[in-house]
């Protein structure tokens, strides 16, 4: 067998959100053998009797193990000290580069994509910026109306319930995101105006210092060219001049 071409070639095993996953069950006592002394022929070659067949078992030198995990998850921090000296950590950021030359009502989706990330990073950490995958969908379009409903189904059913998330609901923050304080409140993802009844209307006249945290979210704004427009503004100089 350790002469045949199968066995000179490399195999790849790939373990998707390994994080959230029982370590312990995933890979029991083998996950001593994944260091590389202990793999065969290594200088500390170690073998197991696996519990069913009662056979030994080595985990060969031409295996290779990737886990993919999101970092933004808490989990894993569960994970560091099992795993940290077996495997290598490589941060994967979004690349909204692979986005380039899809437009959809005259945007570039990698901008949007940046300038959000950018908001992000700075009211939360890098750990938490938006994958180039939630837009990979646009790709395979080729009408712009096709890539118009698809955008505004992006944002309504992954970016909005995402940044919910993120922001446990904080719906200023949300907007801030989406840099809906400078739209026209049409023009908004986040309505924050216009709410009635007003608080006043609401409460008592000695009720007095009332913070109003109503929110809702503007569904005809997926459908507005100027929703998305103006989600560059104020930045988009700045983007233009970091990719020249």
């Amino acid at each position: 067998m350790s002469n045949s071409p199968k066995a000179s070639k490399n195999h790849v095993l790939i373990i998707d959100e390994i994080n959230r996953g029982n370590i312990s069950r995933i890979f029991g006592e083998l996950i001593t053998l994944l260091e590389p002394d202990k793999r065969k022929g290594g200088t500390d070659a170690r073998e197991v009797i696996l519990p069913y067949s009662k056979l030994p078992f080595s985990v060969p030198s031409n295996l290779y193990i990737l886990g993919t995990m999101n970092t933004a998850d808490k989990s894993l921090a569960q994970l560091d000290l099992a795993l940290r000296r077996r495997f290598d950590f490589v941060e994967l950021l979004p690349q909204p580069k692979l986005l380039d030359g899809i437009k959809v009502h005259g945007i570039a989706v990698s901008k949007i994509l940046t300038v959000m990330n950018q908001r992000i990073e700075v009211l939360l950490d890098r750990e938490h910026v938006i994958g180039h995958s939630y837009f990979w969908s646009l790709k395979d379009l080729d009408s712009d109306d096709e890539r118009e409903i698809e955008l505004g189904n992006i944002f309504k059913r992954r970016i909005i319930p995402l940044l919910q998330e993120y922001f446990f609901s904080d719906w200023e923050r949300i907007g801030w995101v989406l840099n809906d304080p400078s739209k026209h409140t049409s023009e908004q993802f986040v309505q924050t105006r216009e709410i009635t009844p007003t608080v006043s209307e609401l409460f008592h006249s000695s009720i007095t210092g009332l913070n109003d945290r109503r929110y809702h979210i503007n569904k005809t704004a997926f459908n507005n060219p100027e929703s998305y427009k103006k989600i560059l503004i104020q930045t988009e100089s700045k983007i233009l001049d970091s990719e020249a």
